[in-house]
């Protein structure tokens, strides 16, 4: 009892008074982050300047507040916005074959005239310069909608309201370039691209060699102070068609026209692709879809100062320009691609496994196809719920780079593993090209997915938590800016202050981390009630759980934990899954709690929490050392982590209400409208009289096993003549699967290339 006084005494004193804190705590910690901090560069500095954070800082502090997070509003679109759904987008829909769109190589005349009359590449261009002024959330459904058929025509229409040289000019342009460009982007009579990749420097923009000198030429008759630019860009999406050129290069000085300074940073200028010199080089080939993708490249081409985004402004601050624009490909476009390929995948999936019959049953019948649909459906609620909720953040004026980098890696991950499980169950039809095949090109696609706006790789091992944790962390920017001061003192004094609430901050997280754990968090508030109750618990103590496990972490390493990317990789997960599986949450709850999605919620809940649990267990067994392992996981988990995968009933629940329940299958896949989409119309029409047709068809099943010897060698229509006949079946049954399975036939057939 004497010891434990003591203990309390000297922490109370070391702590509570300044003199002995700052001598033996602040001084010391002070002078190790000095060291142990490395020298950002450039475009590191400028990343952390940019963007902002939403709930991803909630769910950092150890306490979220979940009532904020639920009110904060409804992910919806205008009645404007419903109508160019329900018209413009339809009509399009209507125009779309990606077959026939493969195989010309490039999208009809036809529909690329309809893009740019009707407004497509004008979604983020305010209505006073002509633009369709869409919010976020229009431009991701328009975009996940074209994408269920198209994802040449998806790419195409996504890139002009991405990063590029219409998001770029109203963030940054003069109101000369945007009076001038705008107009002309807006309604199509101008084609945009922009070109940041180039050999050898991709997700790393710092690391480009494409340059420019600034100098003075001759220019229209004049004098002129400009940029003599020299660049060669590969991957450039739609840059075999387009008119003007969106470019990053680095500028330099050396005869100081501009001021003192040689190296001026990264610039981006808008340069019309027919301006002498510039070269529209070679189309590539992206895994055989049709949107246009290829080379541009210049050597010593002048431009005037005015080109330059911003104008002479804006030398310099071009990857200021990239990273605060960057929420329009990562938390829009790409999560939207992800959506549409899961809804395809969902509802194709759905169907064929309740007509692809094998051993006289159908195998959505079978266990390990459940899996796989469960796992299908499930993700796929968890993507459209990843998508709504992240642009709704863009909508409410948010710029969350650690949540929009979350979406661009998580969703397109998902999707992937939905497109493969997609492939697997179709088996032999899905890989036999053709019109009847609507997986294909999705899963052909879905690598650029992967690969694009920073490659997955870097994304989760650089981005998600070695440049978002400081943002997040309530307390560690804030240090760091305090360590980097000039004058130390003053350093020093604001450190001392910050340290102070960060292990008050820490001491309490860990504290209810232990608590949490003891009791399984049975004790934790949640602001609904009901089954879903038990998983905002849940999220709670995983919130605490992380910002222990993120403190002790930055505590060991400092800004050398960026370079350790395995442990920063698994507190990003960590991170990503607690943002997804909230998005589930929230997406409950804005639907209006549909009876038919809480198996949706089950298995989606279980794989974020699963992988949670996964990825905090490999952060302790792999950061450590052995003697503390124990240590820490008695303190957040001493009961375990209370996360499994989804139970074999929740798989089967889940199965049966997307089989039994045509509500929950057609809220999944709700972008996903077959008509005029060959394979899968098919697919609709025989799955709309199967329930119709199966108490007759297994009556029929046990005939022909029955008089197997005697029609062998008969045809469908004479078996069923034969099997009405014996009374097997009525006259009506008869009627209903000779129908059914013709329709069944044609479902499951697969294209040859005589007939394509």
């Amino acid at each position: 009892m004497w010891l434990v006084l003591l203990i309390i005494i000297a922490v109370w004193v070391i702590f509570g008074v300044k003199e002995i804190r700052v001598k033996w705590i602040s001084e010391p910690l002070f002078n190790y982050f000095k060291r142990a901090l490395p020298e950002l560069s450039d475009t590191e500095k400028e990343a952390m300047k940019a963007g902002d954070t939403w709930w991803d800082a909630s769910l950092f502090s150890g306490k979220p507040d979940w009532k904020m997070w639920l009110h904060s509003g409804k992910p919806r679109i205008s009645d404007e916005e419903q109508a160019f759904v329900n018209n413009e987008l339809k009509s399009l829909m209507a125009m779309l074959d990606e077959s026939q769109i493969t195989a010309q190589g490039d999208l009809p005349e036809s529909v690329w005239k309809y893009l740019k009359e009707q407004g497509f590449f004008s979604m983020i261009i305010p209505k006073s310069f002509g633009g369709r002024e869409f919010s976020a959330q229009a431009n991701s459904v328009i975009v996940s909608t074209i994408a269920t058929r198209s994802l040449s025509a998806a790419v195409t229409v996504m890139v002009p309201n991405s990063l590029g040289p219409a998001e770029l000019l109203l963030h940054f342009g003069t109101q000369e370039q945007q009076q001038h460009w705008l107009p002309k982007l807006a309604t199509g009579e101008v084609i945009p691209c922009f070109a940041l990749t180039s050999l050898h420097a991709g997700s790393d923009a710092g690391g480009i060699n494409d340059y420019a000198t600034i100098c003075k030429q001759e220019f229209e008759g004049k004098e002129t102070l400009g940029l003599s630019v020299t660049w060669s860009k590969r991957y450039i999406t739609l840059a075999p068609v387009a008119d003007v050129l969106g470019l990053a290069f680095k500028v330099y000085d050396p005869e100081h026209l501009l001021g003192e300074q040689v190296e001026l940073g990264i610039t981006c200028a808008l340069i019309p692709t027919a301006h002498s010199g510039v070269i529209k080089g070679e189309r590539h080939d992206p895994m055989g879809l049709a949107f246009m993708n290829g080379t541009t490249e210049g050597k010593d081409i002048f431009i005037p100062l005015d080109w330059v985004i911003g104008g002479q402004d804006g030398v310099g601050i071009g990857w200021r320009m990239l990273v605060s624009c960057l929420s329009a490909g990562r938390g829009i476009s790409l999560p939207a691609l992800s959506a549409g390929t899961a809804q395809l995948c969902s509802r194709a999936t759905s169907a064929y496994s309740q007509l692809r019959y094998q051993f006289k049953q159908p195998i959505g019948q079978f266990e390990g196809v459940q899996s796989a649909l469960a796992r299908i459906c499930g993700l796929t609620y968890s993507i459209e719920a990843g998508r709504e909720n992240t642009a709704l953040a863009v909508d409410l004026n948010k710029k969350p780079s650690v949540i929009t980098a979350i979406a661009k890696y998580h969703l397109t991950e998902q999707a992937r593993v939905v497109i493969n499980d997609a492939m697997d169950v179709h088996g032999g039809k899905a890989i036999q090209k053709g019109p009847l095949n609507y997986l294909a090109n999705h899963y052909a696609g879905m690598p650029i997915s992967i690969t694009v706006e920073g490659a997955n790789i870097l994304t989760r091992n650089l981005m998600i938590f070695g440049q978002g944790a400081s943002r997040c962390h309530p307390f560690i920017l804030k240090e760091m800016e305090a360590v980097q001061l000039e004058d130390k003192d003053q350093g020093l004094k604001e450190f001392d202050k910050l340290l102070l609430s960060h292990l008050i901050h820490s001491g309490t997280n860990s504290l209810k981390a232990l608590f949490n754990g003891l009791t399984v968090a049975r004790f934790v508030s949640s602001p609904v009630s009901g089954e879903v109750a038990r998983y905002y618990q849940l999220l709670t103590w995983y919130s605490q759980v992380l910002a222990v496990l993120s403190d002790i972490a930055m505590l060991r390493l400092g800004g050398a934990l960026k370079y350790r990317e395995m442990q920063s990789a698994r507190l990003g997960d960590m991170l990503s899954h607690l943002y997804l599986a909230s998005c589930v949450l929230k997406k409950y709850e804005d639907d209006g709690h549909q009876c038919g999605d809480l198996p949706l919620v089950r298995v989606a809940m279980a794989y974020h929490l699963t992988n949670y649990s996964q990825a905090a267990k490999a952060f302790i067994e792999n950061f450590l050392p052995r003697g503390l392992r124990g240590v820490v996981k008695r303190v957040i988990f001493p009961l375990g982590t209370r996360a499994f995968g989804p139970s074999d009933d929740e798989v089967k629940s889940l199965c049966s209400s997307v089989f039994e329940n045509s509500n929950t299958r057609n809220r999944i896949s709700a972008f996903c409208d077959s008509n005029g989409m060959v394979g899968l119309e098919k697919l609709e029409e025989a799955l709309s009289i199967a329930k119709q047709a199966k108490p007759a068809y297994h009556d029929f099943l046990r005939w022909q096993r029955k008089h197997s010897a005697t029609i062998y060698d008969k045809t469908i229509t004479q078996q069923l003549h034969q099997a009405c006949e014996s009374g097997q079946i009525s006259e009506g049954d008869k009627d209903t699967l000779e129908k059914w399975l013709k329709l069944r036939d044609e479902a499951l057939s697969v294209d040859t290339q005589s007939a394509q």
